[in-house]
């Protein structure tokens, strides 16, 4: 077998199971990808697709940096069909330019906005959808529950993700405003003692500033993941500038969700009233309007070619700076390589 042969045996059987086994894309499961580089300063990149023109530029800035990546549907279930949808079409556009480099799909944040028996059996099956739609990570958003009912809600959702053996994002939970550390704690040790196992612990960066004590929090925030066999994730990053981007990586961030700037280069691919009238609609719901495009994208009148063709442009030099300033460039290949040699370990 060749490496792409022994890295594509690592994928797992729900990606095979959606994907389809004829197919050579390989998404994989983020920890495979910590493994590969647990020894290089760089933190994995999530980014988002708000709408689907961006795709194609994505995914280019993955092979022109040479680098993994992770694609992020922050709604996937905004409607029934959604994730499916997301999944399909990343895998339409990367196998139609011959994408080869490690990708993984992440579904969510997903809210918990309530731990009642019966709003959690609502989101538990969605859960398996996801799932079963080929997501290889999925991040559950529980930030507004305290902390022994996030733990509680954690181990009712997280078992379709649990016994397919993917991999679980979990928030801090509410009331970790000025104690982030404890609350983290609380959780983490709560849900070790339920069995169930974490791969990142994620902060928000509106939380955080671009000042030295944050980076010794995140170092703190860090260590403390460790000891429960966790990474942390940064979600809302990039809202200020991307210089701030390997200020995460030094700090030990394992992965990095980036979202704003593409949110902003989808809105601005829009003419003046769609903004517009986004904007009003996204105001009344609480949202941002770039998380509202995320939502309802698909509704909208599909772009003249000329501006798809200048969003894509404008998406690959956005996300090139991203991946090269998470230190994620030349780590494509390399972890192929690494992946292809240590399957059994």
């Amino acid at each position: 077998m060749n490496v792409l042969d022994k890295v594509l045996t690592l994928r797992p059987t729900s990606v095979v199971a959606r994907l389809g086994t004829a197919s050579r894309l390989p998404v994989l499961n983020p920890r495979e990808l910590l493994k590969a580089l647990d020894k290089v300063p760089a933190a994995l990149p999530c980014l988002p697709v708000p709408i689907r023109p961006m795709l194609p530029g994505l995914l280019a800035a993955a092979r022109g940096e040479d680098a993994v990546m992770g694609l992020l549907c922050p709604h996937p279930l905004a409607d029934r069909g959604a994730a499916e949808r997301f999944v399909t079409a990343v895998q339409q556009v990367a196998e139609a330019d011959g994408h080869k480099r490690p990708l993984f799909l992440q579904a969510g944040p997903v809210r918990v906005p309530k731990a009642e028996p019966e709003a959690l059996g609502l989101l538990q099956e969605g859960l398996f959808r996801l799932v079963d739609a080929g997501f290889s990570l999925v991040s559950l958003d529980v930030t507004r529950l305290p902390a022994d009912a996030a733990v509680e809600a954690v181990r009712r959702l997280s078992g379709p993700v649990v016994e397919r053996e993917l991999a679980l994002e979990v928030s801090l939970p509410a009331g970790s405003e000025g104690d982030e550390l404890e609350g983290g704690r609380a959780l983490l040790e709560g849900l070790q003692r339920q069995g169930v196992s974490v791969r990142f612990l994620r902060i928000s960066a509106a939380v955080l500033s671009e000042e030295d004590q944050d980076v010794q929090f995140l170092r703190s925030l860090v260590e403390l993941a460790g000891q429960y066999g966790a990474g942390v994730a940064v979600g809302e990053a990039g809202r200020r500038s991307a210089r701030v981007l390997p200020t995460y990586v030094a700090a030990g961030v394992k992965k990095v969700e980036c979202v704003a700037p593409f949110e902003r280069l989808a809105l601005a691919s829009y003419p003046d009233t769609v903004r517009a009238s986004l904007e009003q609609k996204a105001e009344k719901a609480g949202l941002g309007a770039g998380e509202l495009l995320g939502v309802v994208g698909e509704q909208l009148a599909s772009l003249e070619a000329q501006d798809a063709s200048r969003l894509e442009a404008l998406t690959f030099a956005e996300a090139s700076e991203v991946l090269a300033a998470l230190g994620a460039s030349r780590t494509g290949w390399k972890s192929m390589l690494f992946l292809a040699e240590n399957r059994g370990d």
